[in-house]
């Protein structure tokens, strides 16, 4: 009774507004928009935002789906973000003729705009904590398994009755503080998106990957998007203005963005499985994927450009699992880790949460059953021995005809009524499948999946049919018609009876494994996720016994807002100025004979004479961000744009762990530098006039 006592004052504590927590560092926080934290910013920076300043950035701020952030910048549904946030649409817009991930793209009209194919954006509307509806539809001693169903069918009951496809409504009920809250988040969805203006990637990605994750930065990295309804640019009532005097150092600043996960929360077991199990795996496999993708890209022109995006995501997850890696093996978080733990751990012992102090033990289990299972989990549900993108398509069309006949609440959660909408948007979009590519990484993953396994492992002999990876790849990716959106949609529709008469071999290639599949998520849902879940609410009401309730949840890839100053760091001894700028540009690429990746596009040559050099290019300030941030907007007081997170320095990758803003900095592209390079740079001035505010659109 006493830990039900607990939880809920932790719940009851989530919805008030409060100072941030003594035992936090700095300018810490992902903070929710439902428990931000006013009196901290009014005590330091003498700056308290009001509700209405706080809904107006909400609603200016926009999730992409393809992982990232963004906002509205205009009133006509004109969309920021980065240019790598947008490099996936990018790609799919190009062919052999038009690249625009290499040369740019900008729409000079309305009517030059390119619609997107699969790209959806969210914007929160409404936060409901409905903590009660979901504890309540499990009973007290309820079985793991039985517990999980439990909570699985009411998350699907409450998404369903708020959910609205006809309006565009999507809803998600969203696990927060481990299991201790569930907030059902109300998006407005939109699904008719059109590119309006990119740089070239050499520009937005000017250093390569040598200056990836480091600072000093020159970097162009934003893209533009605009948001259409019934077949006009949308009308948009909550939008940020402009800053044309930018930032300045010193300045508070906010963000506003979509931080994707962070493991803040996690107990030193669960460190350590990061650390000793899969980080170590997840660098691997990047690795044998940076390899194949950099030599297949070295044939031809034309295979680097349809291979372009998925080696920069290969090599930027690879640098970023390399910085978090190295700070799990810094014996200096770990031992802050480690004596936290020990803090709490005799808080528990002292106060007598029986369940608090069970849960670590809990914890340590379901991690070693988490190592048993990593291999079946990571290759057949997780589809490592099946990367591709031909093969999720297949996958997903044997499971909807499984799962769509039962009710709503039994199914897997990703076929749940009130996700459909999105789902078949995704399923039918007509991006481009690219034949050789797609038999590259399937003959790729079926060799890393027989390798995991071994040669002579009756699975691997079953899936490979008697071929080499090579071949079989050959053989499924030839052989398949779901790269075809017609015969998508006539499977979809047709269900069990058609997708099993269809006989097409990557679908059967996914019933192969499917009851394998299947079981290893049941047992990874029940024996790692549940039990995990209810020990660590029983942590996290524990700690908020200890520590009190103004903090944060771990990031959910949810909207959280985030703050801090201008400011730069100290590295080897040197001081780094928060601010680059254009002269700074010129002189890095000279420093390097213009050479790739350090080389400038063309134009950016031929227009030097006409920029303003002493304009601020990038800058960094403290702000709490992790990756899932990207594209998110910096605003300052006023809730004008002053920037726009593209990255974070080195230092930065062990804030998936633990927050420190000694070295750690986000990085972003400057308000005036976007300006200056759109008007001087590319004639982009009807673009840059939309974004001043003295054209209300183009």
């Amino acid at each position: 009774m006493r830990q039900r006592f607990l939880l809920a004052t932790l719940v009851a504590a989530i919805a008030g507004v409060g100072m941030i927590d003594s035992s936090l560092h700095g300018d810490e926080g992902m903070w929710l928009y439902s428990n931000a934290p006013k009196e901290y910013l009014k005590k330091k920076y003498g700056f308290e935002p009001s509700d209405a300043w706080l809904d107006h950035l909400r609603q200016a701020s926009v999730r992409f789906n393809s992982g990232g952030s963004g906002s509205f910048v205009s009133a006509n549904g004109l969309v920021m973000t980065n240019h790598h946030v947008g490099a996936d649409d990018l790609q799919k817009l190009s062919d052999e003729k038009n690249d625009y991930l290499k040369k740019g793209f900008h729409a000079k009209t309305l009517a030059d705009e390119k619609s997107c194919k699969g790209l959806e954006l969210n914007v929160l509307l409404k936060i409901e904590d409905v903590t009660a509806k979901v504890r309540g539809a499990v009973k007290e001693g309820t079985v793991a398994s039985e517990a999980a169903a439990a909570r699985r069918k009411i998350i699907a009951e409450i998404e369903k009755g708020t959910a609205d496809e006809a309006k565009g409504i999507r809803a998600d009920v969203v696990t927060l503080y481990a299991g201790g809250a569930y907030h059902l988040y109300t998006f407005k969805k939109y699904t008719d998106i059109r590119l309006v203006f990119a740089p070239e990637q050499q520009i937005a990605f000017f250093g390569g990957d040598p200056d990836n994750f480091e600072y000093p930065r020159f970097d162009l990295d934003m893209c533009f998007f605009r948001v259409y309804e019934d077949g006009k640019p949308a009308k948009i009532e909550h939008y940020l203005k402009w800053s044309p005097a930018g930032s300045k150092e010193g300045e508070l600043v906010f963000v506003s963005g979509h931080p994707g996960r962070t493991n803040r929360q996690f107990t030193v077991d669960e460190l350590k499985y990061l650390r000793d199990v899969q980080y170590p795996n997840q660098l691997a496999r990047l690795n044998r994927m940076e390899v194949l993708f950099g030599s297949w890209a070295d044939r031809s022109e034309e295979n680097r450009r349809r291979v372009k995006d998925d080696l920069f995501g290969v090599q930027n997850s690879r640098k970023a699992r390399i910085g978090g890696l190295g700070g799990l093996l810094d014996p200096k978080l770990m031992g802050r880790k480690i004596e936290d733990e020990k803090r709490l751990k005799e808080f528990i012992a002292k106060q007598g949460y029986a369940d608090a102090a069970k849960a670590f033990a809990t914890i340590e289990q379901a991690e070693k059953l988490k190592t048993k299972l990593a291999r079946d989990m990571n290759m057949l549900e997780n589809m490592h021995g099946f990367a591709s993108a031909s093969y999720p398509i297949a996958k997903m069309l044997l499971r909807a005809s499984e799962e769509l006949p039962k009710p709503s609440g039994e199914r897997l959660r990703e076929f749940g009524d009130a996700r459909l909408g999105s789902l078949k948007f995704q399923l039918f979009s007509d991006e481009p499948i690219y034949e050789d590519l797609d038999t590259l990484k399937l003959a790729e993953s079926l060799t890393y999946l027989a390798n995991s396994y071994g040669a002579d492992n009756q699975l691997v002999k079953k899936l490979l049919a008697g071929k080499s990876p090579k071949e079989r790849a050959f053989e499924l990716i030839n052989g398949t018609k779901v790269r075809d959106v017609e015969f998508r949609k006539k499977l979809f529709d047709g269900g069990k009876a058609a997708v099993d008469a269809a006989k097409d071999p990557l679908i059967e290639l996914a019933r192969a494994i499917d009851a394998e599949a299947r079981a290893v998520r049941k047992q990874f849902e029940n024996g790692v996720e549940e039990p995990k879940n209810q020990a660590a609410a029983a942590i996290a009401a524990a700690r908020f016994a200890l520590d009190g309730t103004k903090t944060y949840p771990d990031a959910t890839f949810t909207l959280r807002l985030a703050f801090g100053t201008v400011k730069g760091f100290s590295e080897n001894g040197q001081q780094v100025a928060p601010f680059t700028n254009f002269e700074g540009l010129y002189k890095r690429s000279k420093e390097h004979n213009n050479q790739t990746p350090f080389d400038l596009p063309a134009r950016w040559e031929e227009r030097k004479s006409k920029l303003d050099l002493s304009t601020p290019f990038n800058f960094v300030c403290t702000a709490d961000i992790i990756g899932g941030n990207s594209g998110s907007p910096v605003v300052n007081k006023n809730g004008e744009v002053v920037g726009l997170i593209f990255d974070g320095n080195l230092q930065s990758l062990v804030l998936d762990f633990m927050f420190d803003d000694e070295v750690a900095r986000a990085v972003s592209v400057d308000s005036r530098a976007m300006i200056e390079a759109l008007r001087k740079v590319y004639d982009a001035g009807g673009l840059a006039d939309e974004l001043d505010g003295k054209k209300a659109t183009r």
